[in-house]
């Protein structure tokens, strides 16, 4: 990529706006990064062209992005869409003045000209792009002390239900020594906590000889004080390395927090959804690591109202978080993707997925209550990550959030628990 040839005065303006999750988020580090460079970047009222970096997880998440896309062409502005839609749904097709998919993002500057010049630009060509060769590139927000950093693109699965296997293709693990090198970049530009994030972090490294575990023990070993949350890992691709994952997770750098999804308790269900695990292994995860963490924090996720859930499926997945307390529960009503094979499964009424998602989410905030109560008056070593209006957020080593009155970003501090909610605990600074 060469310079763009812009005088400072003529250079497009260019926003940013993200959605979804923290590869999103991670790709937008990236798209800011070559916007600045070869740009400038701007406010959305200022900007010749707003990029949407978008998700289509969900039907919802689609409507909100272009329902978005529409009030921004009404305003007489040039827009890309970025992220995961272009690949997952034909409904946002000839909206916007160009398209720029996740794997494609090194095409920023062309793109950007591209249509300054009044022309369409649609990148969505398969690539295997390496984004860690990006890192110098990355322009993170400085408003908390997190650093993102994604260590692959897609993934092995083959749920019947999701869509952003279309977008984000087949896994592609980037290069373990990149990955340590921007972990020891960002620890050296002052953030503290660094999040690993990939759409399976446990599947990193089956494509190349690599795995997570010795992923984990690599950064370990960058010097410094801070932190490293783990993304989400599928319990299959978990279980195949458990031994050599406990054993990385015992370093002190690494939270002791597991987000392991179960999506249903029903081991029917689980076939109909191709997750290619049982809830026997499930459970053999969760309890290896809490037999390892007495203080883990454990967060799942449910899919509810999926085709053929009936009552005593249901039932299953209720009974199965009753019995395991987890932390956290992501519950999400099932949502037909076009093109996935559950979109061919009969639906049921909506009505049906509310009520069942209220009786999870009943039970979670009772789990969560009774859960965090175990913590008053206990004294914790906490990270403070991020200020917002309840006070600043910070962690405990298991990644427990805890608010408080006061703190600096990116300090450690020993606290104390004074009250408690459902899902945070409030601390006092000892």
């Amino acid at each position: 990529m060469g310079n763009s040839g812009t005088s400072s005065e003529t250079k497009p303006k260019i926003y940013i706006e993200t959605y979804g999750c923290t590869s999103n988020q991670a790709d937008s580090d990236i798209i800011r990064g070559l916007a600045k460079r070869y740009f400038a970047l701007s406010d959305f009222e200022s900007c010749d062209i707003a990029i949407i970096n978008s998700c289509g997880v969900i039907e919802h998440t689609e409507r909100k992005v272009l329902r978005r896309l529409q009030e921004i062409k009404k305003l007489g502005k040039r827009v890309i869409l970025a992220g995961c839609l272009p690949r997952i749904s034909p409904s946002v097709d000839g909206i916007s003045d160009g398209v720029l998919t996740p794997d494609n993002l090194n095409a920023l500057p062309e793109i950007v000209k591209a249509i300054m010049a009044g022309e369409k630009a649609d990148v969505r060509k398969r690539n295997k792009l390496d984004k860690s060769e990006l890192r110098c590139f990355k322009e993170r927000l400085r408003e908390n002390s997190i650093a993102i950093v994604s260590i692959s693109e897609g993934c092995v699965g083959k749920c019947s239900y999701c869509a952003t296997r279309f977008a984000r293709g087949r896994l592609f693990s980037f290069k373990l020594e990149n990955i340590v090198e921007e972990v020891k970049e960002a620890v050296e530009d002052g953030f503290k906590e660094i999040q690993l994030t990939s759409q399976d972090t446990a599947a990193y490294g089956l494509d190349n000889g690599r795995n997570l575990a010795e992923l984990l023990d690599k950064i370990s070993e960058v010097e410094g004080e801070f932190r490293v949350r783990v993304g989400m890992m599928n319990p299959n691709n978990a279980l195949k390395i458990l031994d050599e994952l406990v054993e990385a997770f015992k370093s002190e750098k690494i939270y002791k927090f597991l987000h392991l999804p179960v999506q249903s308790g029903d081991n029917e269900i689980l076939e109909k959804m191709m997750r290619e695990y049982t809830v026997e292994e499930f459970l053999e995860v969760v309890k290896r690591f809490r037999r390892e963490f007495s203080d883990l924090v454990f967060s799942t996720d449910i899919i509810v109202g999926f085709p053929g859930e009936d009552e005593d499926s249901f039932l299953k997945s209720y009974e199965l978080i009753e019995k395991i307390k987890p932390d956290i529960v992501n519950i999400t009503r099932f949502s037909a993707r076009k093109g996935t094979p559950a979109a061919k499964l009969k639906d049921m009424p909506d009505w049906i997925k509310k009520e069942r998602s209220r009786k999870l989410t009943e039970l979670a905030k009772k789990m969560g209550e009774k859960n965090n109560s175990k913590h008053l008056g206990k004294r914790y070593r906490v990270l403070v990550t991020k200020a917002g209006k309840k006070g600043y957020l910070s962690r405990t080593d298991s990644y427990r959030p805890v608010i408080l009155d006061e703190a600096r970003l990116g300090e450690f501090y020993e606290v104390k628990i004074v009250d408690y909610t459902f899902n945070y605990l409030r601390g006092v600074i000892c």
